[in-house]
């Protein structure tokens, strides 16, 4: 009897192992892409089919349907985020170094126009479905440039009072935006074009990405000083929980459909996490991708994610990209 016992508890101990490593993510393809600048956003044209990939003064296309690279916008400084606008056919582009935001042609790639902002250090970039602009997020002018996508020109601005991250917009009027240095979620009214509010977000700090559940009016932030993801009550402001996920997160991205929110981080990681109910999340799987692979894109159709990063090398204390290496990881769901 009790050697069955013994063998019961043995067989027991590997199937929960065995469930513990069972993985929802893994490694499909790797997809290279010309250059060796450096990288920030991806962006996903949904109607097109076309992956958009930000890379040092040029902007990467990728056809979905094969996963191939189909051509590439160029001649910027220093772009970083690519917003898709389907209903006027054009796509914005943030250059940063250059003070503006690039349109361009969302079937032809060709660029439109330059829009110079007023504001320096253009980063993320987004539409807002409800004022019908696009929102230029400027980490050194610690505010928004509006754009307004029929003029293509910059039509007001609006003022932060710290360094904008990534940020995510409602559809009916309210942008949510993470304020890195001062550890704060801003709720800017796109009716008036102000900050309604603002949520401290402690005990996150240093707060990058954020996404949406607007069925459940929760946020998602993800957290850099302390390496967790919030989840916050977009009515309240309340911290609902904060979750463990790896270092140096940057994109945060949440699949309607499955109920997973993935977080990308720059120590090689991406952490998933399962919404069960709308105050009840677990971790379910830490996702082996790349060094500094911590830009993510999320293909709602597929589910697939994509993740951008070259590789590297050490130069003594110098990290240094390896010629020839920047590509688009691709992570398909088993």
């Amino acid at each position: 009897m009790k050697k069955l016992l013994v063998f019961g508890v043995f067989v027991f101990a590997i199937n929960a192992t065995k469930a513990q490593q069972t993985t929802l993510y893994s490694f499909e393809k790797s997809i290279a892409l010309p250059g060796d600048g450096g990288y920030d956003y991806l962006s996903i044209d949904e109607v097109n089919r076309h992956l958009f990939v930000s890379h040092g003064t040029s902007v990467n296309i990728i056809d979905l349907k094969t996963e191939t690279p189909i051509g590439s916008i160029d001649n910027m400084k220093g772009v970083h985020g690519i917003a898709v606008v389907n209903e006027v056919n054009k796509g914005f582009i943030t250059d940063g170094k250059g003070n503006a935001v690039v349109v361009f042609d969302l079937a032809t790639f060709k660029t439109i126009k330059t829009i110079p902002l007023s504001l320096k250090g253009a980063d993320g970039v987004i539409f807002d479905p409800y004022s019908k602009k696009v929102l230029a997020f400027c980490g050194d002018g610690n505010g928004v440039s509006v754009i307004d996508i029929n003029e293509l020109k910059e039509t007001s601005t609006i003022a932060l009072g710290g360094g904008p991250e990534f940020a995510v917009a409602d559809g009916k009027g309210i942008v949510y935006n993470n304020i890195e240095d001062k550890n704060s979620l801003a709720l800017i009214d796109t009716k008036t074009f102000s900050v309604l509010k603002s949520y401290p977000l402690a005990p996150c700090g240093g707060p990058t990405g954020v996404t949406l559940d607007a069925a459940n009016q929760r946020i998602f932030t993800g957290c850099r000083e302390n390496k967790g993801m919030s989840v916050v009550d977009i009515n309240s402001g309340k911290i609902i929980t904060t979750l463990p996920i790896g270092s140096g997160v940057d994109a945060v991205v949440y699949d309607v459909a499955t109920k997973l929110i993935f977080c990308s981080n720059g120590d090689g990681t991406t952490t998933i996490i399962k919404q069960k109910s709308a105050d009840e999340y677990s971790v379910v799987q830490t996702l082996v991708t790349q060094n500094r692979a911590k830009t993510m894109a999320l293909d709602k159709a597929t589910h697939k994610i994509y993740l951008s990063a070259p590789k590297f090398e050490m130069d003594g204390t110098t990290r240094k990209i390896i010629p020839g290496s920047f590509a688009v990881l691709v992570y398909k769901m088993n």
